[in-house]
């Protein structure tokens, strides 16, 4: 059995390169293991993480307590079974989307753990059907993705202490959880389960959390989880985790013991690469199992590429699938210009946090003059509809050509908002874009024209003073 492609991961780095592959007429495979067709980002990861988040804005009624006041629920008594009913619903309309687009594309799906015997050469170990069998590739992607990084002195039950694909197999909602890092994940699930009323405490040996975000919005969030009942530890590492029958006590290096139902381990990720036997293809990979590739996602074996989480930042489901149209590509010597600069972010918290492009930090550091344009919700009519008054949408502009530098948003619908900005800066767009164009009303997008002219104000106070 001879490809033109054989990926290995069908997650939606390795769904992409499968499918741009074929469209150009190739022969393509795709290997994943029986129970994770769509990879950790249908199954574990994104989109059971962000229905989870959707389920809990619904039924707490977060969203209109801002109206109705703080008591308001839409369900008195939400159970685990609530939660995750409309998990199971989206991830099996997602298996599904994904089998029929490698259908439409004829594209044979082979099912079992693959490893390399070669570097042409793949093993495919069907564990279910107790059978072997070995492809010929001319080309490989590997898009295998992460698990969570489990510490070794750590003793994961699964039931009381877990890592962040455990979670979607909790038995009940916690009274008290404990959540280990900071990061993306820790500070999306520790929103969500302080949403819920469980009394959240979260641990981190940093001095700060998400600071690649703006410090402004990132101050917001936290004064949010805080009014939430959250608690932040900062600058502590946790020296042990003890398990008894009612809860967990969690110690810290200073000495402190934070008692929970729960603990929450979100202690990074690791690339699975270990079964693979990269040796065999003349690869390694580096102590957190990630593969080095240049820019084209091309490894020092030329014929091999690797995309998505298993090459590290920024780790993002929209990336990866880029990542793999372009390995795809370059494989097959389709032109292409390559992955743009701008980036956006997008982070699942309650409130949602998102930026694209550069933040004040980075601008200070570079000495590029910029001006800042501020709307808040609350002053948007749709602000006061929609019942969020915390909300914020915030410009960087250049005082020097007033090109948009970098866009930072927190509050509802900031992961779709951030798309204009994006748009805008992407083709090299001025704030007189913004002031001018007419948005509808009322929306939250009407943040842009506000913050714009609040910007152009500035500037044009600066310019008249030195006229």
């Amino acid at each position: 059995m001879e490809y033109d492609l054989v990926v290995i991961g069908s997650g939606p780095g390795g769904q992409k390169a499968a499918i741009a592959a074929a469209k150009l007429g190739k022969r393509v495979a795709i290997v994943e293991k029986g129970t994770m067709l769509g990879g950790v980002c249908v199954n574990t990861g994104t989109i059971p993480s962000k229905t989870l988040r959707e389920a809990v804005l619904y039924l707490t009624g977060m969203n209109q307590r801002e109206l109705y006041g703080a008591s308001y629920r839409v369900k008195a008594n939400i159970t685990i079974a609530d939660l995750l009913a409309r998990t199971t619903h989206v991830i099996g309309k997602e298996i599904e989307v994904v089998r029929s687009q490698l259908l439409r594309n004829r594209i044979e799906l082979i099912t079992g753990t693959g490893k390399f015997l070669d570097a042409h050469t793949i093993v495919i170990d069907d564990d279910q059907r107790g059978e072997q069998i070995t492809v010929k590739a001319k080309n490989v992607v590997i898009a295998t993705g992460t698990a969570p990084a489990r510490p070794a002195d750590v003793e994961f039950d699964d039931y009381r202490v877990l890592d962040s694909d455990g979670i979607l197999h909790l038995e009940f909602i916690p009274a008290s959880m404990v959540v280990v890092g900071a990061g993306v994940i820790g500070i999306e699930y520790a929103s969500m389960f302080a949403a819920l009323g469980t009394k959240v405490t979260v641990v981190e040996k940093r001095e700060t959390m998400l600071d690649f975000c703006d410090r402004e919005i990132v101050d917001s969030l936290q004064f949010h989880l805080r009014d939430l009942a959250v608690t932040f530890r900062f600058g502590e590492a946790v020296t042990a985790v003890d398990i008894g029958p009612s809860g967990t006590i969690t110690t810290l290096a200073s000495g402190k013991r934070i008692p929970a139902e729960t603990v929450m381990y979100s202690a990074g990720r690791q690339g699975l690469t270990e079964s693979l036997d990269l040796d065999n293809a003349g690869l390694e990979a580096d102590a957190r199992g990630r593969i080095f590739v240049d820019e084209s996602f091309q490894t020092k074996v030329e014929h091999i590429y690797a995309v998505g989480d298993v090459i590290g930042f920024p780790a993002l489901a929209a990336t990866s699938m880029d990542q793999g149209r372009l390995a795809a590509y370059h494989a097959f010597g389709e032109p292409s210009k390559g992955l743009t600069d701008l980036q956006p972010i997008g982070i699942y918290s309650i409130p949602e946090v998102s930026y694209v492009g550069a933040t004040e930090v980075e601008l200070t550091k570079n000495s590029i003059p910029y001006e800042v344009g501020v709307s808040r919700y609350r002053e948007l009519a749709r602000g006061q509809i929609a019942g969020d008054s915390y909300g914020m949408l915030k410009l960087l502009v250049s005082t020097e050509d007033a090109t948009l530098l970098g866009v930072h948003i927190f509050g509802s619908g900031a992961t779709d908002l951030i798309h204009i900005g994006q748009a805008v800066m992407g083709c090299g767009g001025t704030v007189e874009y913004l002031v001018d164009a007419v948005f509808n009303y009322p929306t939250l997008s009407e943040a842009y024209k506000v913050a714009a002219l609040d910007v152009t104000n500035k500037i044009r106070a600066l310019n008249s003073f030195s006229n």
